[in-house]
């Protein structure tokens, strides 16, 4: 035990030596002042002053001041001037300490400060020793020994009461310091032994007597200062563990820690030592949570700790001054001590008398806080810790916590209503206010109330709309307010308790038409205000009315029949709770400045009265409703955007099972796979989904996406017209494909092809299709199923059959695109028609000897020969178009065309030739190359001539 009293003189004077230390470097610095503006005045008197014209103006515009040079007299006289001309300085000036690095004289330290705090140490833990001494060598009785430990403690209170007097000759404070700081220690020491080593007096006799030893202490504090202040703090709070205060008489120990607490803070104050009141505050509350932990507590221990959990939470801060850390003090003090008492209603089983303590926690800090605004965010952190206290309440009984939650509501929302009333609220009193009734509201409505029934409570009802008359009378005082936040926090709090009020005495799929009524209120309440807290407010309305839509054991059905997958038939119900939101966010949308929010409010609206429409109407309609709704919405409010917006994208999404399906189609024949007609949605789709997606997309005007538009509803429909087209042919497996593949190509290629032609007044539109009819042949016939190495009908007739019709409709294609596109895009087009051309005509050849099926028969020779002279010939057409059409390209092509040949002739066919074959084709390449050469030079002679 003697230990603790030895650290806590040895922290006492560790750090009345720190305090110490910088008193006298102020000291100091004061005196390097006092001396450095001395010496200065003496200078100025041997000063020699300069002309007029060099009187320097002050830079701060202040009156001018002299310039003057002082001579080397009066230099010499400052004290840094002897020092530099190396003389030593006066005697009885002190050399000014320097600041960054203070010296410490070991002198000074060790031999005149340590050894007075030493001294005082010494005595104490003599008088400590001597009772320990007189204990082991039994030299005295008991009795004598704590007699002499109380005579000598008092001695040395006595000796330091005559050092405090005799001040004058002792010349030294620190003396009587010592004294009383060693006499408060043994009287600590006498009583522990007394009370606790030899049991002389009883427990209580021997708190009672520390607890005047630690009264004391605090008194001799104004006497002898620091020391006493530290004994008083730790002895006090150390007093109860030594006496075993956890079996103490709880009311009585709370009482005198309530009273050490109390004193030590006041004496904190008066003697302006923050510090002492902050030591205070966490040792109170240190050994609150250690008395917590003792648990089963009678009546008179509940109320013992109640109230000196209030004293903590409440008073003890408004007396523990500490202007750096005053709020942060006062809010930790309220919170520590809710928690403290909200733990000690827990283990009391929540009684109406512990709840009582908590209300009187409230009202204690409300008490505060009528005069001091700076104290109410601590009855903030309070009502909070009530609030979940109240909500974490296992099997509450109904009236108990009815009584305690309108107490809540009493004490943490009536106060702040005052100070709204009155003009005088700060800036949480809005947001307590609000937040105690709504949370006090929410925690009933979970602990009692049920939506997913149909059950009636009226009781309860009644409870949580009496709570919306304080947020309603609020909002009526601060109505014609500057300041919209707490207008608008105090109307969505009645809104909300009275919507949960009325699903308690309704059924529950009715919440979105009882909240919808609620929002409409607040819409004609705030229609003329259009600040942001206000609209907030009324967006938030809308959301709330929309919200239970999610919740209700109906809602999965009327989800689903959103996208035509719920129920079948008439659901009035259904489409009455989702119109009753739709109208309360056209309402908002209607009166609505704000562009983003107006926006979003048509949206909503929208949507919802699609969702009401669903439940109205069969799925066979609901594509063709959204689109209805996005074209109304458009024609008769061109400047609410957003509605038909939203509709749109309600039309197009039904669009996206249908594209899918065709998109998974269309990439497998990427790879060669033919389209099957099963494989594609139903032509159902198209006239259900796919139909009302494009009709809206072309009628509807939106400026900003005109384009996308232009882009996306053609294709939509082209999308759609493919599936009704492939339902002519129904080839639905690989026969079908064999025999009705290239023609149903071919057919598509056309059509499209005369869209193009049709829609020559919309060119974009006109580039696109015959762009898609030559890529489609281009893709299928021409590669993945050219019918010259993939099994393809072409028909039995020579020349007119679907190979002819294939080739010619797209150089046809070409040819458009020719004439559409720029001029410089001309040689590309004549390459491609060309190219076309050759390969059509050698699969007309190859029809000639094969048939239908131009892979059913092997390639002969004379066959080969032919597509040899076919070459040639068509160098020669293709050089004859390109001198009667001044082209080059064409030109270029005959050229390139008759190379091919040539070297067929020469590397393939002349190699299986013999006899007179080979001379006379070798004759025939001949003449040809020489009649070749010579059009060509006659061409090219025109051509620069011209």
């Amino acid at each position: 035990m003697e230990w603790l009293f030895i650290l806590g003189l040895g922290l006492a004077v560790a750090a009345l030596t720190g305090r110490l230390r910088i008193v006298e470097r102020k000291i100091a610095e004061l005196q390097a002042q006092v001396l450095t503006a001395s010496a200065f005045r003496e200078a100025e008197a041997k000063h020699t002053f300069v002309d007029h014209d060099q009187v320097r103006e002050d830079p701060t515009g202040g009156t001018p001041a002299l310039k003057f040079e002082p001579s080397d007299e009066a230099l010499e006289s400052l004290p840094s001037a002897g020092a530099a001309g190396g003389e030593e300085p006066p005697q009885d000036v002190e050399p000014r300490p320097a600041l960054a690095r203070p010296s410490i004289d070991f002198e000074e330290l060790f031999g005149r400060r340590l050894p007075i705090w030493a001294g005082g140490v010494a005595l104490a833990v003599a008088g400590v020793f001597l009772v320990r001494y007189s204990i082991e060598r039994g030299l005295i009785t008991p009795l004598l020994r704590v007699v002499i430990a109380f005579a000598f403690g008092i001695g040395l209170l006595a000796g330091a009461e005559w050092a405090y007097r005799a001040r004058d000759r002792v010349s030294d404070p620190r003396v009587g310091q010592a004294l009383a700081g060693a006499g408060l220690a043994t009287l600590y020491a006498a009583f522990y032994l007394a009370g606790t080593q030899y049991g002389l007096i009883g427990q209580t006799l021997a708190f009672l007597g520390l607890a005047t030893v630690t009264a004391g202490a605090i008194g001799l504090s104004y006497r002898f200062g620091f020391p006493s202040a530290v004994l008083g703090l730790v002895g006090g709070f150390a007093a109860p563990a030594l006496l075993g205060g956890e079996d103490a008489n709880l009311p009585l120990l709370a009482l005198y820690l309530g009273l050490v607490t109390v004193g030590l803070a006041l004496s904190g104050r008066r003697q302006q030592r923050p510090w002492l009141g902050i030591a205070a505050l966490i040792g109170g509350l240190g050994w609150g949570a250690v008395l917590l932990a003792a648990g089963r507590f009678g009546t008179s221990e509940v109320v013992a700790l109640g109230l000196y959990f209030v004293v903590l939470g409440a008073v003890l801060p408004s007396l523990a001054e500490a202007p750096r850390f005053a709020r942060w003090l006062r809010l930790a003090a309220a919170l520590a001590a809710s928690l403290q008492l909200a733990l000690l209603v827990d283990s009391a089983g929540y009684s109406l008398l512990v709840w009582s303590l908590y209300l009187l926690l409230g009202a204690a800090l409300a008490a505060l806080g009528w005069r001091k605004p700076e104290l109410r965010e601590a009855s903030a952190l309070a009502a909070l810790v009530a609030l979940i206290l109240l909500a974490q309440w296992p099997g509450a009984e109904p009236t108990t916590f009815a009584l305690a939650a309108a107490g809540l509501a009493a004490v943490f929302a009536l106060i702040p209503l005052m100070h709204v009333w009155r003009g005088a609220e700060a800036s949480n009193d809005p947001w307590q206010l609000a937040g105690s009734v709504y949370g006090v509201g929410l925690v009933a409505f979970l602990t009692f109330g049920d939506i997913t029934t149909d059950r009636s409570e009226p009781f309860l009802a009644f409870g949580i709309a009496t709570l919306a008359i304080i947020p309603g009378a609020a909002a009526s005082r601060v109505h014609a307010s500057p300041d919209t936040a707490p207008l608008a926090l105090f109307g969505a709090t009645a809104a909300a308790l009275l919507a949960g009020a009325g699903l308690l005495v309704t059924p529950a799929w009715l919440a979105p038409i009882l909240i919808a009524p609620l929002g409409a209120g607040l819409l004609a309440a705030f229609d003329r205000r259009r600040e942001m807290p206000l609209r907030g407010v009324l967006a938030g309305a809308c959301i709330a009315a929309a919200l239970p839509l999610l919740l209700h054991t109906r809602s999965e059905g009327e989800l689903l029949r959103l996208f035509g997958t719920g129920g079948r038939g008439f659901d009035a119900i259904g489409g009455m709770r989702w119109l009753a939101p739709a109208a309360l966010a056209a309402a908002f949308a209607w009166r609505e400045p704000h562009e983003t929010r107006r926006r979003l409010g048509e949206a909503g609206a929208v949507v919802l009265l699609y969702g009401a429409l669903a439940q109205l109407l069969p799925r066979e309609l609901l594509s063709w409703s959204a689109a209805a709704l996005a074209i109304a919405a458009n024609r008769a409010l061109p400047a609410r955007r957003a509605a038909a917006w939203a509709a749109l994208a309600l039309a197009a999404a039904w669009t996206l099972a249908p594209l899918a399906r065709w998109l998974n189609a269309g990439l497998g024949s990427l790879h060669g796979l033919p389209v099957f007609v099963t494989a594609l949605p139903a032509p159902s789709a198209v006239t259900l989904y796919l139909a009302p997606a494009a009709l809206a997309l072309a009628l509807v005007r939106l400026p900003r996406v005109r384009r996308i538009e232009a882009a996306v509803a053609p294709a939509i429909g082209l999308v759609a017209a493919h599936i009704l087209f492939k339902q002519l042919f129904a080839i639905a497996d690989a026969s079908g494909f064999v025999a009705r593949g290239l023609a149903e190509r071919t057919l598509w290629e056309a059509l499209l092809l005369g869209a193009a032609i049709a829609a020559l007044r919309i060119r974009p539109l006109s580039l696109a299709l015959a762009a898609a009819a030559l890529a489609h042949f281009s893709l299928y016939t021409g590669l993945l199923h050219n019918p010259l190495w993939s099994t393809q009908a072409v028909g039995g007739l020579p020349i007119f059959n679907l190979a002819f019709a294939a080739y010619a409709l797209a150089m046809a294609a070409a040819l458009w695109l020719r004439r559409q596109t720029e001029p410089r895009l001309a040689p590309v087009w004549d390459g491609g028609v060309m190219l076309l051309a050759s390969i059509g005509v050698l699969t007309l050849l190859r029809q000639a000897f094969a048939g239908s099926l131009l892979t059913a028969v092997p390639m002969g020779q004379a066959e080969d020969l032919l597509r040899s002279l076919t070459g040639i010939l068509l160098a020669l057409v293709f050089l004859w178009l390109g001198s009667r059409r001044r082209e080059r390209s064409w030109r270029l092509g005959s050229l390139a065309i008759m190379l091919v040949a040539v070297a067929k002739v020469f590397l393939v066919d002349a190699a299986g030739l013999d006899g007179l074959l080979r001379v006379a084709s070798f004759m025939a390449l001949g003449f040809s190359l020489i009649g070749i050469g010579w059009v060509y030079a006659r061409q090219l002679r025109t051509a620069v001539a011209r």
